[in-house]
């Protein structure tokens, strides 16, 4: 299991210092959409620039012109690039020929997925390399998560790694990993504590404890 650390509200230096408190002990570290929105692409290449050996997703959450749009993060230094599962299977499609051509990989999305078991299977067979249950910012408020609907893709998918978002914190945490995803996707259950570092830190060996 690796740790993803999700970056929503910050501007590029903010996001910079963030990763810096936490590097050691983090996998992944995402420019999350509103970064993306407000800062440009430019986010993803200064934060490769700063850490190369972190693996760095732009969270583009892609609806349409798919091989272009990963093209360009690719360009930027993305590693791994997002479209949502509610894209059509066309969009998929060339979003993960453009990853494969550019050595990179395709996170889908589910947030607002209604039939989670079946799009979940259709997007393995399309090619996705990782399947993300996401519980976005709007449904946590309503005390909605993830877990539920992580059990039903890991049941369903054969070749994709599994990813899970929305609002999981420490206390949350072990109640993930007896699901086992791939992909542990936190925000704010690290950047909103007082100790980020001792947070992460905590936060990765849970997930090494499996």
């Amino acid at each position: 299991m690796k740790l993803q650390l999700a970056l929503d509200l910050v501007n590029i230096p903010e996001a910079i210092e963030v990763v810096k408190e936490v590097e050691a002990y983090i996998d992944v570290v995402e420019i999350g959409t509103p970064v993306v929105i407000n800062e440009g692409l430019k986010a993803v290449k200064e934060m490769k620039a700063a850490f190369p050996n972190l693996t760095v997703l732009a969270d583009l959450k892609i609806m349409d012109a798919a091989g272009y749009e990963v093209s360009q993060a690719s360009a930027a230094g993305a590693d791994i690039i997002t479209i949502l599962g509610t894209a059509e299977d066309e969009s998929i499609k060339g979003a993960v020929a453009e990853a494969k051509n550019q050595g990179k990989e395709i996170l889908v999305d589910m947030i607002a997925v209604k039939d989670i078991a079946a799009r979940a299977e259709e997007l393995d067979q399309l090619g996705a390399d990782y399947i993300c249950v996401h519980t976005g910012y709007d449904l946590q408020a309503e005390g909605k998560d993830s877990f539920q609907d992580l059990h039903t893709i890991k049941s369903v998918v054969k070749n994709a790694k599994t990813a899970i978002a929305g609002g999981i914190k420490l206390e949350t945490l072990p109640e993930v990993v007896k699901q086992n995803p791939d992909l542990v996707i936190v925000g704010g259950g690290i950047t909103g504590k007082e100790d980020k570092q001792a947070t992460a830190r905590e936060m990765q060996t849970l997930l090494k404890q499996g």
